[in-house]
């Protein structure tokens, strides 16, 4: 067994919320170990918060979040921070 690699239960959880402040049901995205692979989640404010406490998880700041989404338009248009130009015939 390789001893660098963390065990899975000491990965970091990371969070980034969706919805608006006070809303019913929190949308949030959530990833272990690596922000940029995530999954979407819906739970009541109650069940969140326990969540959250659950896996001692860490919100995105704003330059993670934003570091995601550009890597996210890379995949998705094949350039770096952008749409890829359209073609004109």
């Amino acid at each position: 067994m390789n001893t660098l690699e963390p065990r899975f239960e000491d990965m970091t959880r990371y969070i980034r919320v969706r919805s608006e402040p006070g809303a019913r049901f929190v949308e949030f995205d959530f990833a272990i170990g690596c922000p940029d692979l995530f999954v979407e989640l819906v739970l009541p404010q109650a069940a969140f918060t326990q969540f959250c406490q659950h896996n001692r998880v860490v919100v995105m700041d704003q330059a993670m979040a934003q570091a995601v989404d550009d890597d996210m338009v890379k995949w998705r248009f094949g350039e770096a921070g952008g749409r890829m130009p359209s073609r004109q015939d």
